[in-house]
């Protein structure tokens, strides 16, 4: 009995189908990419549930012709090429004469078309692929083509599917990279019967980009225009201070085909090194014209994959391109203070010794406790708007009419007090500066260390003795504090052995495990100056449409329009800095999932605003806060490993060391 058989006709075509067409989206684009190659000035896209029961494309192009209507529906039936060489300079969006068949083996297909030439248009009907009716019909020039039931005989591609609002968003990421391909068409979307997108087709890539991603961002933009050896970049990139936190906005066209390529992603952010913090990313649309038989679109068939005959030349057109648009433009650098995550655009008069940041920086610790202060209207703290850290400067208790004297540690933050005073015009005053590490915020710790007196006294003994300060500095039972190395590294002396602890891992599982066990009770502070966050159309619905999740995680999230939202409130573990970040992660994560977010999505989500609030490697950080961070770890059992799994200690015991210096 014969192992090996040829399949039939039905399912091969199947088989073939899911190749071309693994979702609505997948669909759209297709049809998308023939409407453009017929020429269309004008294109239309409909659709309904996501684009699984109902959508519709109708363009304005050339139409198809009576006598080749059927024709286009047989698999690697094509206008586009003739024969092998025409593999090597593909000219068009689509070559590969699969698209009409795949889409009409897995739907119910109608097309209506009409040339310039005909007086009539041409209606055909397919049901699966099989034809079922084939008539003269009324249209005008163009083609429309309607595809109901998507997968409606393929149920286990239609199992895989997400819920409609993913299939949708997915399909409008497809219309949207289409009309930032081509300005000069005129592009609708409509949703569910509402209107999401409308460009001009004015040939403008500014009037498309206003369009599609949104005033704010279209503001914010520097021109790039660069050529170099046959090669021509253009298009817009972000000013450095509009840096994101993801690369969701970064869009690149070769040819005016948008394509996913690693050498012209990095090439972007090389560009933009030392201008824009770490962990921030630049958006981009950016056009590249290259020689078609230079690059190979012929790759998957999804043709977003390409291959460029040399990746050096397109790395550097890219990287030389937006570097000489950055520097023509103007854009300050941001400067990145040594040991903080945060980026300052200029940096003013004299830091304070680190034993003065004790208390502020006991910030994030505070909340792994579970303390809770209130915080009167006179004390609370002034927010600053995202990227911006206010100045603050301390006040000298004690010889208040003494000179300045250069900054030096101070062990009890108990006989010093600050407060936040505008610059005065005109008037140059002697002062120490210092940026407040998490401005929207203030530590249980720190707001009791503003209760000190004011009227020049320093504490008392027994004051000082009762302070957290002092509690915090003496000798715990059982173990001792050596000291910390790599600015990484805390180094323990318990019992018989040494322990080396990761702070960042350590202070992160400590935050993650108080966020997961209550996560109902998160605290937070309300923001004095809301922080504006532009996002992507689909994130900016996602927030919209889930304003109860981004509350349970401690934002109070409002749309402002125009694809940007006002967050008012905030988790108390995060910098400012942070929670632009946080919001586009949990918004990609409502996206990515097809059912609302799962417990095993939530711990995601908690692993990375744990990561994102806890204290980085390599950040300075004093005696204090090491002994703060090592009697909570020592009062958590569950902190064994973080939340990646990455040990939180390593232990040495006296023997291992005494046998590796040969005292055994």
């Amino acid at each position: 009995m014969p192992v090996i058989h040829v399949l039939d006709k039905h399912v091969a075509e199947l088989i073939a189908a899911g190749e071309v067409v693994e979702r609505p989206a997948s669909a759209v684009k297709e049809l998308m990419e023939n409407a453009i190659d017929a020429g269309a000035s004008s294109i239309t896209v409909e659709i309904q549930n996501g684009g699984i029961s109902y959508l519709r494309i109708t363009d304005d192009g050339c139409g198809i012709a009576r006598s080749d209507v059927k024709n286009a529906f047989l698999r690697h039936a094509t206008s586009k090429i003739q024969n092998e060489n025409d593999l090597e300079r593909i000219g068009t969006l689509g070559f590969r004469g699969e698209a009409l068949a795949s889409i009409a083996a897995v739907s119910h297909v109608e097309m209506l078309t009409r040339t310039q030439e005909e007086e009539l248009g041409t209606r055909i009907v397919l049901n699966g692929g099989e034809i079922e009716s084939f008539d003269d019909a009324g249209c005008p020039k163009g083609t429309t083509i309607i595809v109901r039931d998507l997968f409606f005989n393929t149920p286990a591609r239609m199992k895989f599917l997400k819920k409609d609002v993913s299939e949708g968003n997915a399909v409008a990421n497809v219309v949207e990279k289409a009309a930032l391909s081509r300005p000069d068409v005129s592009v609708r979307f409509l949703r569910d019967n509402q209107e999401r997108l409308y460009t001009p087709g004015d040939n403008s890539l500014k009037s498309a980009i206003y369009s599609v991603l949104g005033k704010k961002f279209a503001d914010d933009l520097i021109p790039v225009s660069y050529e170099s050896g046959g090669l021509r970049l253009m298009g817009y990139i972000s000013k450095p201070f509009a840096a994101r936190a993801n690369r969701t906005m970064q869009n690149f066209f070769v040819n005016k085909r948008f394509v996913k390529s690693r050498t012209c992603m990095v090439a972007l952010e090389e560009g933009y090194k030392h201008s824009i913090m770490t962990g921030k990313f630049p958006a981009c649309v950016l056009h590249i014209a290259i020689p078609e038989d230079t690059v190979d679109v012929n790759v998957h068939p999804a043709k977003i994959e390409v291959r460029f005959e040399n990746e050096k030349r397109i790395f550097d057109l890219v990287y030389y391109g937006v570097k000489s648009a950055i520097m023509k433009s103007g854009a300050q650098p941001e400067m990145h203070l040594a040991g903080s995550g945060k980026a300052v655009s200029a940096i003013k008069g004299v830091s304070l010794g680190d034993g003065e940041k004790d208390q502020l920086r006991l910030s994030a610790l505070a909340h792994v406790r579970g303390e809770e202060k209130t915080i009167s209207p006179a004390r609370a703290p002034l927010a600053t708007p995202a990227g911006e850290e206010e100045p603050m400067r301390p006040r000298v208790l004690s010889q208040p009419n003494s000179a300045v004297e250069p900054a030096r540690p101070i062990r009890d933050m108990t006989a010093v007090t600050y407060s936040v005073r505008p610059e005065k015009e005109g008037k140059e005053e002697p002062s120490l500066r210092q940026p407040l590490p998490k401005a929207a915020w203030v530590s249980a710790a720190a707001s009791a260390a503003e209760e000190a007196p004011g009227d020049g006294a320093g504490p008392s003994d027994a004051e000082k003795d009762a302070s957290p300060t002092a509690a915090l500095l003496e000798e715990k039972p059982g173990w001792r504090l050596v000291g910390e190395v790599f600015h990484t590294y805390v180094i323990l002396e318990r019992g018989g052995d040494v322990v080396f602890i990761d702070k960042h891992a350590a202070h992160e599982r400590l935050l993650y495990n108080r966020l997961k066990a209550g996560l109902t009770e998160m605290d937070r502070q309300f923001l004095l100056s809301p922080v504006m966050v532009t996002l992507s159309r689909q994130e900016h619905e996602a927030v919209c449409g889930h304003i109860d999740t981004f509350a349970a995680f401690g934002f109070d999230a409002e749309d402002f329009g125009d694809q940007t939202v006002l967050i008012r409130s905030a988790p108390m573990l995060l910098d400012a800095g942070e929670i632009e970040s946080c919001v586009c992660e949990i918004a990609s994560s409502i996206l990515q999932n097809k059912k609302d977010l799962t417990p095993a999505v939530m711990d995601e989500l908690y692993h990375s605003i744990a990561c994102k609030a806890a204290m980085k490697a390599h950040d300075q950080r004093d005696e204090l806060e090491l002994r703060e961070l090592v009697t909570l770890l020592d009062q958590d059992e569950d902190a064994k490993f973080c939340p990646h799994g990455r040990p939180v200690s390593v232990r040495v015991s006296e023997k291992d060391l005494e046998k590796r210096f040969g005292r055994q």
